[in-house]
């Protein structure tokens, strides 16, 4: 069969498989949609978190990142994983113990407020969208190139998948379809990694064969040979960056810190029964994402000397159009690759000088791979559903979060209190539908490529949630003034700035942006320098108002320590409502 047809029958027998699964564990109340009932096993949880958290951006994205940036992309790989490091030592297991369904409940309840919930819930949604424009975009990425088919439509069809599970399952459907997804992506991430780390170094771990000698009997380091290249083309070294140390730092800081504070993930410890439960989680997750993130530099490294290969040839001259390799003219009918005859040789040429006549989007890299290096069929397949599966995954968490942040935040706990389960069943419900058809219209229009705009979500939870969940749960003196005020802060300047340095206002009269950021932080890195703004404004507002009350002191020393733990069941828990 050909790639089309093989790809039609993977991604269709994977859709039918989360469909069904929507269907087995549809939710029948707000408990089951908004934390699956919190009866989710351990194991089950870790993976459906790695495949909530690893979206589009880790599985199509972050590798070709990594691969046009070479060093400077490392960034992502840093951050995210650290992040996710931190929000499970740092914030699952006591979000846990507070036993409350969402961020904005916690940060309602923690600061006794409902404009501190009001204002948890706008964060909530303006980051969630941000980062399921990213999501959408990468669906639309794959439908195009593999089925064929405009972007466009390419995004609706996910959105109807979408939609179809999030609003039928809640968090119940989405967990369990989400564990099929983790078994999804992380296979088909991890074949085509496989098959490149033998073909090019003979060795079948692509971890170690990223750093051993090329299989063409040169003797040569695999990381040698593409610093060679890079250099001769005119790209800098790839083992090198040409960002600044504090750019790194900032842009660094910001995932790490922003991962911690993405609604979506932290929900995911909710749904287990117990606390260690949330902690065990929290473990099995990190193994499931090891197991893709220690494979994506290397992954990165085999592409980049594959498609340099196979685009200049064997002589680096470049090669004749009529013999271009099959994998450009592919992706150049989806727009993602083209090709300008600058010196009307013939020939196809790619460097990093003025010598360059390709234009080629990060985004394909991981999923041009099995074609770039002639892989069998059936892998390139494969690959077009792991990108589906990533971006659905963490599509439908977003989604989730945008409709409970809604539903249950704003109309249940702030504005329509009286309203029945079977009614903010429906509100949810409704939410969701909505938030989906937004989504499809920022994935159409994505205001930059998928990881780019992920790390603008990430900036925009590290300037504004972060800091007021890490003091809640380790600054049982903060109050509601500090923490309105340091969310509202923060996320206001990280936005500005995004919005300013990324082409709406700046770059038409200001093509070189660059010489005015602060500080020479990224629009990337700025949420960190957010952070610290939340921090010190949150300080500064707190340190001229009454402390929390006694009883909120004494909530955030119990859910702190463990032996002090109160009942499980989160309506024992003795917050006031």
């Amino acid at each position: 069969m050909d790639v089309q047809t093989l790809t039609f029958l993977i991604v269709g027998v994977t859709f039918v498989l989360y469909i069904g699964i929507a269907i087995w564990a549809r939710a029948g109340s707000t408990k089951e949609f908004y934390v699956a009932g919190g009866h989710v096993p351990p194991i089950a949880n870790g993976m459906a978190t790695a495949a909530d958290w690893m979206s589009a951006a880790s599985f199509i994205s972050m590798a070709g990142l990594i691969s046009f940036m070479g060093y400077d992309g490392s960034v992502y790989l840093m951050g995210w994983t650290g992040g996710y490091v931190l929000l499970a030592l740092c914030l699952a297991p006591y979000l846990r113990k507070f036993g409350k369904f969402t961020v904005p409940d916690f940060i309602g309840d923690r600061y006794y407020s409902q404009t501190a919930r009001t204002v948890a819930v706008v964060c909530a949604i303006f980051v969630s969208f941000t980062y399921v424009a990213g999501q959408m975009r990468g669906v639309g990425v794959v439908f195009s190139r593999f089925l064929e088919v405009d972007i466009t439509l390419g995004i609706v069809i996910g959105m109807g998948i979408v939609f179809f599970y999030a609003v039928l399952g809640g968090m119940k459907g989405i967990t369990y379809t989400q564990v099929a997804q983790y078994c999804v992506l992380i296979f088909a991430f991890m074949v085509p990694a496989f098959f490149l780390s033998i073909l090019m170094t003979g060795s079948p771990i692509p971890q170690i064969g990223m750093g051993s000698t090329l299989a063409d009997g040169s003797g040569q380091f695999l990381l040698e040979r593409l610093d060679g290249l890079s250099e001769s083309l005119g790209f800098n070294a790839y083992t090198e960056g040409k960002k600044s140390t504090i750019d790194m730092f900032f842009i660094t800081a910001a995932l790490m810190v922003g991962t911690a504070g993405l609604p979506h993930v932290i929900v995911r410890f909710f749904t287990v029964p117990k606390v260690r439960d949330a902690r065990r989680s929290a473990g099995w997750a990190l193994i499931f994402i090891a197991a893709l993130y220690t494979t994506a530099p290397a992954v990165a490294v085999f592409a980049r000397v594959n498609m340099i290969d196979t685009i200049n040839g064997p002589d680096a001259q470049g090669v004749a159009a009529a013999e271009a390799p099959q994998w450009i003219e592919s992706w150049e009918a989806t727009g993602l690759v083209s090709w300008e005859d600058k010196n009307e040789d013939g020939r196809l040429f790619y460097s990093g000088d003025e010598r360059n006549e390709m234009t080629i989007d990060r985004d394909i890299m991981v999923l041009a791979t099995p074609e770039i290096a002639r892989l069998p069929a059936w892998v390139i397949a494969l690959i077009a559903a792991g990108g589906l599966a990533a971006a659905l995954s963490t599509a439908a968490g977003l989604l989730l979060v945008i409709s409970t942040s809604i539903s249950h935040d704003l109309l249940k706990r702030n504005l329509m209190p009286n309203i029945t389960e079977k009614q903010e069943l429906l509100f949810a419900r409704i939410a969701a539908a909505v938030a989906v058809s937004v989504a499809g219209y920022l994935g159409i229009n994505p205001p930059g490529f998928v990881a780019e705009v992920v790390a603008f979500a990430f900036g925009l939870a590290a300037s504004s949630f972060f800091p007021a969940i890490i003091m809640g749960i380790f600054f049982k003196s903060m109050n509601r003034e500090g923490a309105i005020a340091g969310m509202v802060t923060g996320l206001l300047f990280t936005a500005t700035y995004i919005v300013v340095f990324k082409g709406i206002f700046m770059e038409p009269l200001l093509p070189n942006t660059a010489e005015y950021w602060l500080f020479g932080i990224s629009p990337e890195g700025i949420g960190t320098l957010g952070m610290c703004i939340n921090v010190l404004v949150a300080l500064a507002i707190w340190s001229v108002t009454k402390p929390a009350p006694a009883e909120i002191q004494e909530l955030v020393e119990s859910i702190r320590y463990p032996e002090r733990m109160t009942p499980e069941d989160p309506s024992q828990n003795p917050m006031p409502h």
